[in-house]
């Protein structure tokens, strides 16, 4: 079973970004389950959400999970939260950041000793350049299609567009041309 679990704070589109995954790999014939934990259901308030993928039904209906992939949207999160929590040897931690890798490490020391296995971006400036809102979800999904291989870019973007599809055309275009960005910005 592939589990991720999003680190976000609400507004930021973990929620949506977690559904949007859900429902394309849902497509594939896969089981799925994206859901939420809020704290408090208050614009900017830290939230988690949560992926699992597998080929069997899911019986665990938990938040807690020991996740191969950990997504932050929100920078500060890095530096708040446990996003090493219940990570494995494996887990891949997906960090939007304006930070250099060695500079964010410096600030999350739990970071050091696994930094093969981070990768950093800057989700919200893609978001802003390209949509026009700082919502960092689809650039992160972006990142995740570089760092896992779970689909070729182009499938995942042809699928996203259905799932954006009640979005403005021009918005639906944005959010691609920001998928793109942040495959290729990934390191």
């Amino acid at each position: 079973m592939l589990e991720i679990r999003w680190h976000s704070r609400a507004g930021q589109g973990a929620v949506t970004g977690a559904k949007g995954l859900g429902s394309i790999v849902a497509e594939s014939g896969k089981q799925v389950q994206a859901f939420a934990f809020y704290g408090s259901a208050k614009r900017g308030a830290s939230m988690t959400a949560y992926n699992r993928i597998d080929d069997k039904p899911i019986l665990n209906h938990e938040k807690y999970m020991c996740p191969d992939f950990v997504f932050i949207l929100d920078p500060g999160l890095a530096l708040t939260d446990d996003i090493t929590a219940n990570g494995k040897d494996t887990t891949k931690y997906i960090i939007t950041t304006h930070l250099s890798k060695d500079e964010l490490i410096s600030l999350v020391p739990k970071l050091k000793d696994i930094k093969d296995r981070v990768f950093i971006l800057d989700c919200f400036l893609i978001a802003r350049e390209t949509i026009g809102k700082a919502i960092p979800n689809t650039p992160m999904l972006g990142a995740f299609m570089k760092v896992s291989g779970m689909y070729e870019l182009e499938y995942f973007k042809d699928k996203m567009k259905s799932v954006l599809k009640k979005l403005p055309p021009n918005l639906i275009e944005a959010n691609m041309v920001a998928i793109q960005r942040a495959y290729d910005e990934v390191n």
